[in-house]
């Protein structure tokens, strides 16, 4: 429920070592969020960062308390639940999510908040030209492809965090009890009316991305085992196809021994259908300890993350 004084607005930021570019995040972000005349308030999630990001965050919450709350993790648990933490304590009947290292313009949530006025309750976006190198670009490409074939979230950027969702949807995300949360593909299975516009994207301010590629490739696999089965079906019709193949292969040999005789130049070949097999068996055991995996952290109920502490004014509190 929201408070009688609520702000309109939330935009909650999840920080992880941005010690170097938070100074230019607050010189822009708090001007264009007061030129749009609304009430609002923004919260910091800390996820652990260890240079002075904490401390830059206590700094800003002294000099803004009236529309700053800072929520201090005490240790990494990662992008998504930092905007967990900050759905779950956020007031607005907007809620929007931000990066803090300025690929994404804050300026640009002016125009995500006129979509939600048409009557849109959640507003994904696209990068118009994205500023990162061409691997990263065609690996986002590809996966996009992938995961919307195998999903049935359809988002054409599905790496963009800046995003708008109404209270409504951010109420049902705090809902679920998933130990591995996916916010935007989340989100959009409980839209009604979703929407996808173009925004900028600029060079990092600061730093350096905290996405390698074993990230990258372990996101978009929690991505397909969380939203779909499609992985494991598709695997068992490949082993359908296989076990077709070989027992005609099998009969074929059995004919061939009968007619012709045994041949010795045919061990290299049993040997390479035999790997080939091997590394599907294996392929399939991987596929089925990623659900397997996903069930054992369901199961366990340890929490998501934990909370150091909080920084805002009484006022500011979530009933």
């Amino acid at each position: 429920m929201i408070a009688p004084s609520a702000p309109l607005l939330s935009v909650v930021i999840p920080v992880y070592n941005e010690e170097d570019g938070l100074p230019a995040l607050f010189a822009r972000l708090y001007p264009a969020l007061d030129a749009i005349g609304c009430g609002y308030e923004i919260i910091f999630t800390n996820d652990g960062s260890s240079d002075r990001s904490a401390a830059v965050l206590r700094e800003q919450f002294q000099k803004r308390p009236d529309v700053t709350r800072v929520i201090l993790f005490n240790g990494n648990f990662g992008q998504h639940m930092a905007i967990m933490a900050g759905f779950e304590h956020c007031r607005g009947a907007r809620i929007v999510t931000l990066d803090a290292d300025l690929q994404n313009p804050p300026e640009e949530i002016s125009n995500l908040l006129a979509e939600m006025d048409k009557g849109h309750d959640y507003v994904g976006t696209i990068r118009r030209i994205r500023q990162d190198s061409a691997f990263r670009r065609y690996a986002s490409r590809a996966m996009n492809k992938l995961r919307e074939r195998i999903t049935s979230i359809k988002m054409t950027d599905q790496g963009c965090m800046l995003r708008a969702y109404s209270r409504g949807i951010v109420d049902a995300i705090n809902s679920t009890r998933d130990s591995s949360t996916y916010i935007p593909a989340l989100a959009y299975s409980f839209a009604r009316r979703p929407v996808e516009i173009e925004v900028a994207h600029e060079e990092r301010f600061a730093g350096e991305s905290k996405y390698s590629l074993y990230k990258l490739i372990q996101l978009n696999f929690d991505l397909m085992t969380g939203f779909s089965t499609a992985p494991l079906q598709v695997f068992s019709l490949v082993g359908i196809m296989i076990a077709i193949l070989s027992i005609g292969f099998v009969v074929f040999l059995a004919i061939r021994r009968l007619v012709v005789g045994p041949e010795a130049e045919g061990l290299f070949t049993l040997f390479g259908i035999a790997f080939f097999l091997i590394g599907i068996t294996l392929f399939g055991i991987g596929l089925l300890g990623e659900y397997i995996g996903r069930i054992y952290e369901q199961v366990r109920s340890r929490p998501r993350y934990m909370i150091e502490g909080i920084l805002e004014n009484p006022s500011q509190q979530k009933d």
